[in-house]
C-alpha cells in the first residue's frame, strides 16, 4: 500500500481542488490519503472531516497541539498504513498518474522527488516540468515535501522529519536518506502544479523562511561536502541594493520580494546558527 500524506493549515480557497485531484488518481496499487489538520482556523478543517467522512480511502488526523509542516508529516505518517508514503501539500494539485508513478519509481529507489508544472495553476506560458529536486549548496540533490516518495523503512531508520526546522526539513531528511547509503532518483512522471504566491508580503515571507533555513543546512552539513556561494551571494546583494525602484513597477515587485526575503533571511539564519551564509 502506498500512503499519501497531506499536511492542511489554513488552506481553504485551494483545498477541495487538491482533494478532488487526490480523490481521481490512478493507481493500481492499494493506497490511502492521511489528511493532517495543523490547526486550522478558516473551515479548512470541516472540510476536511467532512471529505474524510465521505471517502472511505481518506482518514483524518488532529495534529493541531504541534505546530509546524514537519510535526503535520510525521503525525500522518504514524497514522498511516503504507509501506511506501508520498508527500503533497494542500495548496497544490497533483496530476492524475502522480501516485502511481511514485509507486513505479520506489520499487527501485528509496527517496523519490516528482516535477512541477509552475504554468498551470499561476497563469504563465507553458514550459517544461521542472524538477522538485535539485542540489542545494552544491551537496546532494534533494526533493521538496510539495512532490516527495519514501520507503517507509527509510522514513522510520533517518527518524522522519526533523520538527525543529519549519523549512528545509525536506531537504535534510533526503540529505540523511543518502548519506546512510539509500537511493535517490527522479520520477518525470510524478507531476504536481505548483501554486505560487501572488502578493508581495505573501512571496516575502516565504523567500525569508526559506533563506532562513540555508544556514542551519549549512552548519549541519559543511563538513559533509555542503558550501556556501560567496560569489553568488555577493551578487544577489548588489541586485537587489540597485533593483530597489522596482518596488515602483507592480509587474517587477515579485521578484525584488523573493531576491529580498531570501536573502535577508539568510542573514538572520546565519545569527542565529552563528554562521556565515548570506
Amino acid at each position: 500500500m502506498i500512503s499519501v500524506i497531506l499536511p492542511v493549515l489554513n488552506a481553504a480557497p485551494w483545498l477541495e481542488e487538491q482533494l478532488r485531484a487526490l480523490t481521481a488518481q490512478r493507481c493500481p496499487e492499494p493506497w490511502e490519503v492521511v489528511v493532517v489538520d495543523n490547526g486550522s482556523t478558516d473551515g479548512s478543517r470541516e472540510l476536511c472531516q467532512r471529505w474524510c467522512d465521505d471517502h472511505e480511502r481518506f482518514r483524518f488526523v488532529d495534529a493541531s497541539r504541534s505546530p509546524g509542516a514537519p510535526a503535520s508529516r510525521n503525525a500522518g505518517v504514524r497514522n498511516s498504513s503504507g509501506e511506501y508514503l508520498a508527500f503533497c501539500d494542500a495548496d497544490d494539485v497533483v496530476h492524475a498518474g502522480w501516485l502511481a508513478a511514485c509507486a513505479d519509481a520506489l520499487r527501485s529507489a528509496d527517496v523519490v522527488a516528482g516535477v512541477f508544472d509552475f504554468w498551470t495553476l499561476n497563469w504563465i506560458p507553458p514550459t517544461p516540468a521542472m524538477p522538485a529536486a535539485n542540489r542545494q549548496l552544491g551537496f546532494l540533490p534533494a526533493g521538496l515535501g510539495a512532490n516527495l516518495a519514501m520507503r517507509r523503512e527509510v522514513f522510520d531508520k533517518v527518524g522522519g522529519f526533523d520538527e525543529r526546522m519549519l523549512v528545509g526539513e525536506d531537504i535534510d531528511l533526503c540529505w540523511q536518506a543518502q548519506l546512510q547509503g539509500y537511493e535517490f532518483a527522479y520520477a518525470g512522471d510524478a507531476v504536481v502544479s505548483k501554486r505560487e504566491r501572488n502578493w508581495f508580503s505573501e512571496v516575502y515571507r516565504q523567500s525569508f523562511a526559506y533563506g532562513r533555513s540555508g544556514p542551519m543546512l549549512y552548519k549541519r552539513y559543511r563538513n559533509r561536502g555542503a558550501k556556501r556561494d560567496l560569489l553568488g551571494a555577493v551578487k544577489a546583494w548588489v541586485w537587489l541594493v540597485f533593483s530597489c525602484w522596482m518596488l515602483l513597477l507592480p509587474e517587477r515587485r515579485i521578484q525584488l520580494a523573493r531576491t529580498a526575503g531570501m536573502r535577508l533571511g539568510r542573514l538572520a539564519g546565519s545569527y542565529e546558527q552563528r554562521v556565515i551564509f548570506p
